[in-house]
């Protein structure tokens, strides 16, 4: 009876912050989940003015349209390899940056670095590409020291081939230095006494670093990258879609974009939403098996 009592007096006492959550509740309500109705297009022949009740059912048409276009293919290959290489840098990288960073005894020169890095992370890609699209140009400031030492310009945002990299360079560089954070947080985790111990011992800072400080982050460096694998299909839309040119569209296509320009621009809207649809299904996948390894591996767990 004295736990059936404590139930109300529980809930009363948590009522307002379940006010306070209401605000956000119903629009994520609203935007993300009313808007699922949409997702009744990809399987229809749709026309916006029967809208999504009147038009007429194709069942899976518009999905085998989809897979017989002569680009889906490496439209996916392009997002795989673009993802998958951010987010294997966007773990080594923030991971050697913190390495150094905690090398640095001076707080003043640490915490200028730690500013500068992180920066960039708070800034838009639209002001980005616009700086990147000066810096990286064929008559840029990059272009012209590589000339200036007798190396050909170098087409980064226009050759098939360099704007991959150049992608997958710049989104790690945006971010490398809040990616860091989580990093540095671990580092402060570990017990000093284990590295006066090695000192003790005779253990230089190599050494520390390889049996004592790595051992120490590989639990977040492994919960890190397991949660990273649920956005494999996510190649970073506001990045390409404001860099990238038709000429690259080979290389640099994303299915993002690829949905975008099929929908918005084509006025595709059934091929789009099937695209569309296609990804978030192949992501809510990886992202219930992300969190599985999670909680196997790391012992992370959401509830």
């Amino acid at each position: 009876m004295a736990k059936t009592k404590k139930a109300p007096s529980r809930f009363k006492r948590q009522i307002p912050l379940i006010l306070m959550l209401m605000p956000a509740v119903i629009l994520v309500a609203i935007y993300s989940y009313g808007s699922m109705v949409g997702t009744v297009i990809a399987f229809q022949k749709f026309k916006p003015a029967n809208g999504f009740f009147g038009s007429e059912w194709v069942g899976l048409e518009n999905f085998r349209n989809l897979f017989t276009m002569p680009t889906i293919g490496q439209v996916i290959y392009n997002t795989v390899f673009i993802s998958l290489c951010k987010m294997i840098g966007g773990i080594v990288v923030p991971v050697l940056f913190a390495l150094m960073l905690n090398e640095v005894t001076k707080v003043g020169v640490k915490h200028t670095y730690q500013t500068l890095v992180y920066l960039p992370h708070f800034l838009s890609w639209v002001i980005l590409a616009g700086i990147f699209k000066d810096i990286l140009s064929q008559t840029g400031v990059i272009n012209g020291a590589l000339q200036s030492i007798g190396l050909g310009p170098i087409g980064f945002l226009s050759d098939q081939k360099t704007f991959p990299i150049t992608m997958i360079f710049t989104d790690i560089w945006k971010g490398f230095g809040f990616g860091s954070v989580i990093y540095l947080s671990a580092l402060t985790g570990i017990d000093q006494n284990l590295y006066e111990a090695a000192q003790i011992d005779g253990a230089g800072r190599i050494q520390q670093t390889i049996h004592i400080t790595l051992p120490g982050l590989l639990s977040t460096i492994v919960l890190m990258t397991v949660l990273s694998m649920a956005n494999i299909l996510n190649g970073g839309f506001d990045q390409i879609y404001n860099m990238y040119t038709p000429a690259v569209y080979a290389t640099g296509d994303i299915l993002d974009t690829f949905v975008f320009r099929l929908g918005i621009e084509n006025a595709q809207y059934a091929l789009s939403t099937a695209a569309g649809l296609f990804k978030s299904g192949v992501s809510f996948i990886f992202i219930v098996a992300s969190y599985w390894l999670a909680d196997r591996f790391a012992g992370y767990r959401i509830f």
